[in-house]
């Protein structure tokens, strides 16, 4: 729930990369990970480190520079463009570019699996195929709210969950009914001021558009002169991360539940065409259940071609963003993989002190595992990492019914797990439905100012 950092995309920063061939540099508009925050990576990655023989491949810097030539292909002005490091603690860059080629895998304009479902018998001899666990879902009306008779003055703003830099998250208390909600709050001029006005109207029209049990529900959204109002459900367990952080490390059993809920969002996304970009612990938020909720759709984009928005968290992005190859769907099969590491081993697998040094080992994409993951782990996750999108698992024939079909995932109650009735592996504590234990905590804001104008009205109009 961390929003966004920015910095500015420097020609200089771009420029050091071809100074040396022995030196390895870190892109400034990239910012360093909070050691706060990543402190639950310490004592494992240290662990890790001091009982692998495991040896980095290297790989020359000229390989390296495709990240800076990825920029230095576009014009000057694409060049010059803001980039948006969203999310501490682990940092984002985006920069965006269209093609009409269309990319292998991805639906282009024609009806989903599950429109072609919908039109044919329900029932199916397979309780595992995932068109049909997902076709009840596919057509469900969302709780979204377009035209609300409410505005902020009917909400008393308490706790601050989360902040960023054009913006802020609130625990907020509905006036009439007695009801609790998260309301991201976010400064226009801000949005402005970064570029990203596309990326939080997108977010809107994204969240208002979906209805599943493991993605947060928006409500309804408004403005008013200074600001953008985003009202979404209140997740009271906090973010996975946190979580995971305190525990170090989940097992195997507590990695698939986790695992099985993400795909099942995930490939309900796909089905509509939406890919979401910014799949990492800090976006998964747990209910008071323990069940997960995905939130965060600053990246997400509804897409029928490639896109080539060079987006995401570095320890996260998938080969063909960094190369700048255009993407899609795959990249979220990349970050499944990555995720499922993380909740195994208490760190990422191209985990490095530098953002360079992270894509050396992402483009290299040898992927060693601790003795600890047993051997479905291991194959499930090598299957994700292919660098070659073509022959990584969830983008083959098969689709996202590979992933479920794949052995780690033996004994997964699919359909339990949608219906909520298998029981999850952590139930947060909560005292009553305004706590916020779970989340970390944040300094007070000043009052928010309201002016008299708004000279940005007309690009939010659907706010």
């Amino acid at each position: 729930m961390k929003m966004s950092h920015v910095a500015k995309l420097s020609k200089d920063a771009i420029g050091k990369l071809s100074h040396s061939q022995t030196q390895t540099y870190e892109y400034d508009f990239f910012r360093p990970c909070n050691s706060v925050n990543r402190a639950f990576v310490g004592s494992n990655f240290k662990s890790f480190q001091q009982n692998s023989t495991h040896n980095v491949v290297k790989i020359p810097l000229r390989l390296i520079s495709t990240v800076a030539s990825i920029f230095l292909r576009r014009s000057p002005a694409a060049q010059d463009r803001e980039v948006i490091d969203h999310h501490e603690p682990r940092q984002h860059s985006t920069l965006t570019f269209r093609s009409s080629v269309t990319l292998h895998g991805l639906s282009n304009g024609k009806k989903s699996s599950l429109d072609d479902a919908a039109t044919t018998s329900t029932s199916s001899d397979d309780e595992n195929s995932l068109t049909q666990i997902l076709l009840e879902w596919h057509n469900r009306t969302p709780p979204f709210d377009p035209k609300p008779t409410v505005g902020i003055q009917d909400f008393e703003l308490l706790e601050t969950l989360g902040t960023g830099t054009f913006g802020r998250v609130f625990l907020a208390k509905q006036k009439e009914p007695n009801t609790y909600y998260a309301i991201k709050v976010l400064k226009k001029a801000e949005i402005v001021r970064l570029k990203q006005v596309e990326h939080i109207n997108s977010e809107r029209q994204v969240l208002s558009q979906v209805n599943f049990p493991f993605i947060v529900q928006l409500c309804y959204t408004f403005q008013d002169n200074h600001s953008l109002y985003m009202v979404q459900e209140y997740v009271i367990g906090g973010e996975l991360f946190r979580h995971l952080r305190k525990a170090g490390r989940f097992s195997s059993q507590t990695t698939q539940f986790y695992a099985a809920e993400i795909v099942l969002a995930i490939e309900y996304l796909h089905c509509k065409d939406i890919i979401y970009r910014d799949l990492k612990p800090e976006n998964i938020l747990l209910d008071t259940q323990g069940h997960i909720r995905i939130t965060d759709f600053g990246f997400a984009k509804k897409i029928e071609d490639r896109t080539w928005t060079l987006c995401g968290t570095p320890e996260y992005l998938a080969p063909e963003i960094i190369q700048s190859k255009g993407h899609g769907k795959p990249v979220d099969w990349w970050a499944l993989g990555i995720l499922i590491f993380e909740m195994l081993a208490g760190y990422p697998p191209f985990y490095d002190d530098t953002h360079v040094g992270t894509y050396e080992r992402i483009l290299a994409g040898k992927v060693r595992c601790p003795r600890h993951f047993d051997s479905a782990a291991k194959d499930l996750v090598k299957s994700l990492l292919v660098v070659d999108r073509t022959r990584r698992l969830g983008n083959l024939r098969g689709g996202a019914q590979d992933i479920i079909n794949h052995r780690f995932f033996r004994g997964t109650d699919w359909r339990g797990l949608l219906n909520k009735s298998v029981r999850a592996p952590l139930v947060p504590s909560h005292a009553n439905e305004h706590d916020t234990s779970n989340f970390e905590k944040y300094p007070a804001e000043k009052q928010l100012h309201h002016p008299e104008g708004d000279p940005y009205r007309h690009l939010f109009t659907d706010f």
